[in-house]
């Protein structure tokens, strides 16, 4: 009985995922920090697995008859009645005050922040899916803030630092995005979603996908020219990022020649590790 539970609070709350996302915010403090202090960091994991697993859930509640209807998403637990809506919505609800409280023994600006992204998650961008592909850019705005929040943690402060970190992971949402929507449109339309810019696998969302490639490129090398305040990227970072930036470039416009399934594939998860990686490069070159 309570690994059933376990795992369905987990699904519910997208355990990978939110892991993935809340690794971003730790990555933001570590380079922003003087003194990386484990209470922090312990905080920020708590705490941030809560918001993004409360903005997941909600989710989840607002799109039941709809997820019911998607291949990928009809064995979550709402679907299949392995909880309640109701049960499901207090877990969500106590999930965000008790991130927000853990967020704000950190730092008020942290807390606040982090109610902003659950909002627009849930109360923008989750709605606005249905209704028009720029859901997607809604959605890029709580996507990128954990990169940014990290930063915000360590220094109870918001400025050009934080403000490049949050346009680095907010670029990037875009060629992630369309990729997997490029993947699932199928299943997508289903419950009546389309989440590429056109509304269909074309030349034009491949040619979008290569733009915000190249906007996130010259945003991820940016700090290399030392306008960007404390945060700062040496000759040796600034390459290995744009190789790697070159490589999605590379996958993006394989995707716009092929114009297929496998090709959007690859590149969706070329953009998974893309992000991992360049935080990783980000911080080892903060220390070597």
């Amino acid at each position: 009985m309570l690994l059933t539970k376990s795992k369905v609070f987990l699904t519910l709350t997208k355990a990978r995922l939110s892991f993935s996302v809340v690794f971003s915010t730790i990555a933001g403090y570590i380079l922003a920090a003087d003194n990386v202090k484990i209470l922090d960091i312990l905080l920020l994991l708590f705490g941030g697995y809560c918001i993004v697993g409360a903005s997941n859930s909600f989710n989840q509640i607002i799109e039941k008859e709809k997820d019911a209807l998607m291949d990928r998403t009809k064995s979550r637990p709402l679907p299949t009645k392995q909880i309640s809506k109701s049960n499901a919505f207090w877990i969500s609800v106590i999930l965000t005050l008790i991130g927000l409280f853990v967020l704000y023994t950190i730092n008020y600006k942290t807390a606040f922040f982090a109610a902003v992204s659950v909002f627009i998650y849930t109360c923008i961008y989750t709605p606005l899916k249905p209704i028009t592909p720029l859901s997607v850019f809604v959605g890029a705005i709580p996507g990128a803030i954990p990169f940014m929040l990290g930063w915000v943690a360590a220094t109870n402060q918001f400025g050009i630092e934080p403000g490049t970190l949050f346009m680095i992971q907010f670029f990037w949402q875009f060629p992630h995005f369309w990729a997997l929507g490029w993947m699932l449109d199928d299943d997508y339309k289903k419950a009546g979603f389309n989440m590429l810019p056109t509304g269909k696998r074309d030349k034009k969302t491949a040619f979008q996908i290569i733009l915000y490639v190249l906007w996130m490129i010259i945003i991820s090398v940016f700090p290399y020219t030392g306008l960007t305040g404390n945060l700062s990227l040496g000759l040796y970072g600034a390459i290995i990022v744009l190789i790697l930036g070159l490589i999605m470039l590379f996958f993006a416009f394989n995707l716009y020649n092929r114009m297929d399934i496998n090709s959007a594939r690859k590149l969706f998860f070329y953009t998974v590790l893309y992000l991992t990686s360049i935080q990783l490069v980000y911080i080892f070159d903060k220390f070597l």
